[in-house]
């Protein structure tokens, strides 16, 4: 690495993790702690139990902030070097805006990437922790709830070896509705069974007025069994299944692409949950996105001051998540590709961050 990328991520890399702090206090005192101060005060929650909550709830807030965070540092450290004059003494010595952008750009794509990993591999669990906590912990509410769209995975060595689905669960009845399970073999769908429901008695499920379809190598029917009772092959209570059943956020990628196929199968709209999936990769992107932005607006004249750097930030960050929440509620309500919906806010940045670097480099 020449010296002169070091002094550039020297200058960045001070602002950007400024901006996590910054962005994470607002977010943390806006929503976090005021949804823990009700915790405390409606429920008598311990101070053991909110700083676990505390702690959970850190992970989805520092990824979401970013790119805000790249958007500041980017603006901010060439904001600097141009009001110094640095920027005009690298041009001189015959280096191009793009060569100067280059360190900057790297290290945007890299917390990308970082940002990618995180909301793949922490932040659902973390999100996991803390609506577990919230639901057993402080509201104690141990009892299944009726709930619809369930989904039940049994893994044998890393594959699917059964799956269930049923249209809704009942907890006055203890019924699960319009139940359809599909048996495996080493990947291979071997047997289909469907019923009008399962009712949990005792100790186990019990599926009533169904069928049994057996199905050869080749995928075509080999048998067709009609039932008035059969069991189904299920040891989970209700309690057990409904507290297993996750919300989007609380999936990694490839559980949300196995919960999207299951309820594809059933003619479920999954348009909530394409969308979720999408967004785990285009927000992460944002960093960049934002990179490309921040970079060409801080040669600009009188960028130097941190309070109007700070300023062009927010602005420029409030219309990237208008933008995204329209986009959201679009895509979720089927009006528009869940990948477009997803996409909209970093494309229409990646054209404006286009433009800015072209004018910047004349």
């Amino acid at each position: 690495m020449r010296i002169l990328d070091k002094y550039i991520l020297k200058e960045l890399l001070g602002p950007f993790f400024f901006g996590i702090a910054a962005f994470s206090s607002v977010f943390i005192g806006t929503n976090t702690l005021f949804r823990i101060a009700q915790y405390v005060t409606k429920y008598g929650a311990s101070i053991l139990t909110v700083t676990k909550l505390f702690l959970y709830s850190l992970p989805g807030i520092i990824v979401l902030t970013f790119p805000m965070s790249m958007l500041l540092a980017s603006l901010l450290s060439f904001g600097r070097l141009s009001g110094s004059s640095e920027i005009t003494a690298m041009k001189s010595g015959g280096l191009s805006f793009y060569r100067l952008a280059v360190p900057v750009m790297i290290t945007a794509f890299v917390v990308s990437l970082g940002a990618i990993v995180l909301n793949e591999e922490v932040v659902p669990a973390a999100n996991a922790g803390y609506n577990y906590i919230v639901r057993y912990e402080i509201e104690k509410n141990t009892s299944p709830k009726s709930q619809e769209h369930i989904i039940i995975k049994d893994i044998k060595d890393g594959q699917i070896a059964r799956l269930t689905y049923a249209q809704s669960y009942s907890a006055d009845t203890n019924t699960m509705n319009k139940v359809s399970v599909e048996e495996f073999e080493a990947g291979r769908l071997v047997r289909v069974e469907n019923a009008e429901k399962a009712v949990w008695t005792a100790d186990r499920w019990i599926m009533y007025n169904g069928t049994i379809t057996d199905l050869s190598t080749d995928g075509r029917v080999g048998r067709s069994l009609k039932f008035t009772e059969q069991v189904l092959p299920i040891e989970k209570n209700p309690a057990a299944i409904t507290s297993e059943q996750k919300k989007p956020e609380e999936m990694s990628m490839k559980e949300l692409k196995q919960q999207i196929a299951a309820l594809k199968k059933e003619y479920v709209k999954t348009n909530s949950y394409e969308v979720e999936l999408h967004q785990r990769i285009a927000i992460p992107m944002a960093s960049f996105v934002f990179a490309l932005i921040g970079t060409p607006l801080g040669l600009s004249p009188h960028r130097s001051s941190s309070s109007i750097g700070l300023g062009l930030s927010i602005i420029i960050i409030f219309m990237y998540y208008a933008v995204l929440t329209v986009a959201t509620a679009l895509g979720q309500g089927g009006a528009i590709p869940a990948i477009a919906a997803a996409w909209i806010p970093n494309i229409i940045g990646l054209l404006a961050g286009i433009y800015l670097i072209y004018k910047a480099s004349r």
